[in-house]
């Protein structure tokens, strides 16, 4: 055991921003984090997810050992199974009988290794990544129009523009740290203009100058519209057009007339707004437009980015300093799966699967018996292929199918069906842990050795701080060893991962002189000392050249076969028709403090404090024409499936849509996993998923009362017809509900599981309203509290929340707790908004009336707002409504 503390530099295991991290481990085992303010992506800053990351490091959950139909076995047990299993498919059925599904969770190295296998070795390239799920009609996109995956931009293009277009992408929940960057921008320079694009009126229009709620998967139609403006006015680059580029009359065919008032008609914009951003759009050089996954997450996702594309490549506003379109992804290493092949349609090192010599290259390079010939399954394709019976040994590693994957059921009955399912992860928590064969204990971050590369083309690495625990191992380590069993011995000889990154930065050089994009030849021979020391660097990092900041395609030099980029024409779609049984779309996305299906931010309670239970967000007018009440239960259901969430009255949406958030699993709620709902149709060119447009109904939920509880020990929740989880200090909040009436007391023991023996009860019911409350005291000192009603419970949870440990003796003090409410003397701070310093809404608007009516006055009174960032627009909401109490008692006091 170290006898000091040990700072070590790593990266943050959460969204593509990438955010650097110190990790401070002290003598005796516990770990802080804060932001490296050295690291060029967030200069120390870090979001509400970056900066509770100490608090998820716990081992609770954690898979320690290898296991064959869930019995601990030895590591040689599970890795001979594995290997037999998978060769002996491919010996019966050939190789594309088996498959991995990977994810942008894991290292480049791990990556590398996993696709060398699959393409190189077993000769199949069905290997997929959760990332697919995220990205993949970018990569289309960008394949489309430059010929390689290219992100032409840096994040200093943010801080350089004069205009952001933010389109599909919330930045202020789902990208903070480049949300603060943009943030700090704005108020450096106020000319900087802010358009954000989105069916909703997200926390990130708090910053917007203008905000375009579009109707869903419109954005064709919109993009087409500014590319005919600019043509038709004068501001194309017609230089740029004619030297490095081609099919730029196709594409404005294609486009059309720049009629607004069809444009309007086809977005469900207003006419005015529309002229507004096309002439903001069209006479601001400087143009930075930012989309993310409401872009992407589209049939027609391809389609939205090339018609973004067009217009940058129209303009020439690209590869200079703050102007280019900017692909921000969903996941840590994203990108880094992208850069070795990590897709089922791509080679390694950013080279075409379906290039003759690029194959010819890699295999060279690997000296592998078979290389690929032809894409693999995509993530969709794939479960639907195991489904049917034609993948018969399957590998998953690192991420969470059973949840994340539309038509999630259907996954879940294909791995039910598959005849051999190894799944790699840390957590025993997991809901496709349930359908393995073998489960292999993977190392977590904090224990993992290697690299990532985030948004902007920037590689980190991500270093060890933590011991192995028990039985855990890399996730590249686990691969070599099958691939060594599968007779693979030399070709998988890794002793770590910088000899894996060394063959990475061989292979993207081979045969390349800059004729690829991806290249990091300058770190072929980079020794173990060097790797360790690594420093975050953009590439291209081509060998014999100084490495430094860069951009591409400000003077042409695309990756096409005559170096110019293609104009592609494309056009909307037709409003899709809705079935009368399915009368509203959902979407889904995102919530601020949680990181997809919360095996790791579900952990602490700092991070599940501020939105603590699955929500259906439904504009007020649905809403009322179909009897849901606001915190109510509603039952979203589509043809593949149905949850059971809170209802969230709210014009933040379009009337006719429903948002409901992605993160919610079987282990946090009772029927939370909106993937279930999400229909698995894709799109033609990228195999993505369109999750943000399915034909959905709303019903309420048939409750016949309601429970909130805190309890010390985790609740026994069989039996219960609606449940929502999550952790609080000291124990678990409950949300809860039953159709049909019930004893509230023998719930409230049954619920408890008996630890309660002998603890006296303080209890209040009124049968005429339904209310029944009840708190469990022992040696004075309070153990659990139930509330219930016939309506949803009324009780301040915040509050509540942190009752668990309460020492009360006097009957007085203890009646208090049944009140639902504090006391005179003991402030309601309101609900969580500011999740980095716990800062409620009734204190930041007590405040705001105090006379703090700027989010830089809240921070300085609260520090509320000054670590993260992402909790300014609510702080900003806030205050609009004290402005505006302020306003009408003005009006009233001048009346009178």
């Amino acid at each position: 055991m170290n006898a000091e503390a040990t700072t070590v530099r790593t990266t943050c295991p959460y969204c593509g921003v990438g955010c650097g991290v110190l990790a401070t481990r002290q003598p005796y085992g516990s770990v802080t984090v804060k932001g490296d303010p050295e690291h060029p992506a967030n200069f120390g800053r870090l979001c509400s997810k970056g900066s509770a990351l100490a608090e998820t490091l716990s081992l609770d959950d954690r898979l320690l050992y290898p296991e064959i139909n869930g019995t601990r076995a030895s590591w040689d047990d599970a890795l001979d199974l594995v290997a037999a299993r998978f060769s002996a498919a491919i010996a019966e059925h050939g190789p594309d009988s088996v498959a991995f599904y990977v994810s942008g969770q894991i290292l480049t190295e791990d990556y590398y290794v996993a696709n060398k296998l699959m393409k190189g070795f077993i000769g199949s390239a069905n290997i997929d990544t959760n990332s697919r799920l995220c990205m993949a009609s970018s990569v289309a996109g960008h394949r489309r129009a430059f010929g390689s995956d290219t992100v032409p931009g840096t994040y200093e293009d943010l801080e350089q523009a004069d205009l952001v277009v933010l389109t599909g992408s919330n930045l202020a929940w789902c990208h903070p740290v480049l949300f603060q960057r943009l943030e700090a921008a704005k108020a450096a320079n106020p000319a900087l203009r802010i358009v954000t694009i989105d069916p909703r009126r997200t926390a990130t229009c708090a910053l917007a100058d203008l905000h375009l709620g579009l109707a869903p998967d419109t954005d064709v139609a919109l993009f087409n519209g500014l590319l005919s403006y600019v043509s038709e006015n004068g501001y194309l680059d017609e230089a740029y057009i004619s030297r490095h580029t081609s099919g730029f009359g196709e594409a404005l065919g294609a486009a059309g007339a720049c009629d607004i008032s069809r444009i309007a008609d086809e977005t469900g914009l207003s006419r005015q707004d529309i002229a507004r951003f096309y002439d903001l759009a069209a006479r601001t050089e400087k143009m930075v437009t930012v989309y993310s996954q409401g872009v992407n997450q589209s049939v027609v996702g391809t389609d939205k980015v090339n018609a973004i594309l067009n217009v940058h490549l129209a303009t020439g506003r690209i590869g200079r300093a703050g102007m280019g379109p900017f692909s921000v992804t969903g996941q840590p290493n994203a990108m880094g799966g992208r850069e070795v092949g990590g897709l089922a349609n791509m080679l390694a090192a950013h080279m075409a699967l379906e290039n003759p010599d690029h194959r010819s290259l890699v295999q060279s390079f690997w000296q592998s018996p078979v290389i690929a010939e032809r894409a693999g399954l995509k993530a969709v394709e794939m479960f639907r292929a195991v489904r049917e019976g034609k993948i018969k040994a399957l590998w998953i590693m690192a991420t969470n199918p059973v949840d994340s994957l539309p038509d999630a059921d259907g996954v879940a009955e294909a791995l039910k069906l598959c005849p051999f399912v190894v799944v790699s992860d840390v957590t025993c928590a997991a809901d496709t842990l349930e359908f393995a064969h073998v489960a292999l204990p993977g190392a977590a971050w904090g224990e993992k050795d290697g690299t990532v590369t985030n948004s902007e083309r920037r590689i980190s690495r991500q270093r060890r701080f933590l011991d192995l625990p028990g039985e855990a191992r890399p996730d590249w380590w686990a691969l070599s060893e099958v691939a060594r069993r599968m007779g693979h011995r030399e070709a998988f000889a890794y002793d770590g991962p910088a000899g894996i990154f060394r063959e990475h930065a061989e292979l993207s050089a081979a045969g390349n002189n800059g004729t690829r994009d991806f290249d990091i030849g300058a770190m072929a021979d980079i020794d173990e000392e060097a790797f360790e020391e690594l420093a975050p660097f953009q590439w291209p990092a081509r060998s014999g050249e100084a490495l430094g900041e860069s951009r591409f395609f400000a003077r042409g030099g695309f990756y096409t076969s005559d170096r110019k980029a293609r104009f592609v024409a494309v056009t909307p779609i037709a409003p899709r028709k809705r079935e009368r049984k399915y009368p509203l779309v959902l979407n889904t996305g995102r919530i601020r403090d949680q990181w997809h299906t919360m095996t790791r931010t579900g952990k602490t309670a700092r991070l599940t404090s501020h939105i603590a239970e699955p929500f259906a967000e439904i504009h007020p007018e649905d809403a009322l024409a179909l009897g849901i009440s606001d915190a109510s239960l509603v039952e979203v259901r589509s043809p593949y499936g149905a949850v059971t969430v809170r209802a969230q009255i709210s014009g933040r949406g379009r009337k006719g849509t429903v948002f409901v958030p992605m993160h919610w699993t079987d282990q946090f709620a009772s029927r939370g996993r909106v993937d279930a709902v999400v229909a698995p149709a894709t799109d033609p060119h990228s195999g993505q998923p369109g999750s943000k447009f399915t034909p959905v109904s709303l019903k309420a939920f048939p409750a016949h009362w309601y429970g909130f509880a805190v309890l010390d020990q985790k609740p026994h929740l069989r039996g219960i017809d609606y449940w929502a989880i999550a952790p609080v200090s000291g124990g678990h909040r409950l949300e809860f509900a039953g159709v049909e009436a019930a004893d509230f007391m023998d719930l409230a023991v049954r619920l408890a599981g008996g630890t309660l023996a002998g603890a006296e009860i303080t209890s209040f019911q009124d049968e005429a309203s339904g209310t029944c409350r009840m708190a469990f005291w022992q040696d004075g000192t309070l153990r659990t509290a139930f509330f219930f009603a016939r309506e949803p419970v009324e009780v301040s949870r915040a509050w509540a929340c942190g009752l668990l440990g309460l020492e009360a003796e006097t009957p007085a003090s203890r009646l208090r707790v049944l009140a639902g409410r504090p006391a005179a003397d003991m402030p309601d701070n309101g609900a969580l908004v500011c999740a980095c310093y716990q800062i409620g809404a009734n204190q930041i608007l007590t405040a705001a009336r105090g006379g703090a009516c700027t989010t830089t006055a809240i921070g300085e009174v609260l520090k509320a707002g000054t670590n993260c960032g992402s909790c300014r627009s609510e702080i900003r909401s806030l205050i609009e409504t004290v402005l505006n109490e302020e306003k009408r008692d003005d009006g009233i006091a001048k009346a009178g």
